[in-house]
């Protein structure tokens, strides 16, 4: 899980936003309604979708765990408990099945304050409540609210965690296969290599090794050529869009 920028929206979309939040406060805004009228506006969901993939890090990934499974939009805070946020742009995100209808569901836990317990990428730092372990390809909670986002999602479940490491050899493949280009002056070989990048699954394992590419022991964990390849100072991977 990574940091994510919120897009500003066309103002078009902002308009039926607006709409439809009216029309639901009308009617009440009780869940039942909330899910008849998100099942309605499929011409908003997919320019709401249109949107989140386009924040995401990587195609069609999920805000949650990484992966490219297709994702779809999900409720930060789900219908049932919210629905009055049915149509507020700030709460939604992309994410996979596997941690919205599999994982996730109606869950979201509070604190004795009544503030949420899961960790939001498009509003916060991910990296302050969890750290991505190279070597297991786990996520490590660093605070409670990691550790109850990482029970919730599963985001270290067999899959994933597999995916995860297969993603660091991937990426390192690729950093190295960047350095060489730049090194015989292939420039069309570089740009190449940069955009398949940025269109990756799992971006959290890049941003993981460039975080962890000034640690003392990153030579014998990434690999010396894989790090000398991260400390290029022509590309500034912490903006891949």
């Amino acid at each position: 899980m990574i940091r994510i920028e919120r897009r500003e929206l066309p103002s078009t979309i902002v308009k039926k936003l607006r709409d439809k939040t009216g029309k639901l406060a009308a009617a009440g805004s009780k869940p039942v309604r909330a899910r008849s009228m998100w099942r309605g506006a499929k011409a908003l969901q997919r320019d709401l979708r249109d949107q989140l993939q386009l924040m995401a890090m990587g195609i069609n990934s999920c805000m949650y765990c990484g992966d490219g499974l297709s994702p779809d939009i999900d409720h930060f805070e789900p219908l049932s408990l919210a629905p009055e946020r049915t149509f507020d742009w700030l709460n939604h995100l992309l994410a996979c099945a596997h941690c919205n209808s599999h994982h996730k569901r109606d869950l979201f836990p509070r604190d004795q304050l009544g503030r949420p317990m899961l960790v939001d990428p498009t509003c916060e730092e991910p990296a302050d409540h969890l750290e991505f372990i190279l070597s297991t390809g786990d996520y490590e909670p660093l605070t409670v609210r990691g550790e109850i986002t990482v029970e919730t999602f599963k985001l270290n479940r067999d899959a994933l965690r597999r995916s995860r490491l297969a993603a660091v050899h991937m990426f390192s493949s690729m950093l190295r296969d960047r350095s060489r280009a730049m090194a015989d002056g292939n420039h069309g070989r570089v740009e190449e290599v940069t955009a398949s990048l940025r269109e990756q699954p799992f971006a959290g394992v890049l941003y993981a090794m460039l975080a962890y590419k000034d640690q003392p022991a990153a030579a014998l964990v990434i690999g010396t050529d894989t790090l000398q390849a991260l400390s290029d100072p022509t590309v500034n991977f912490w903006t891949l869009p």
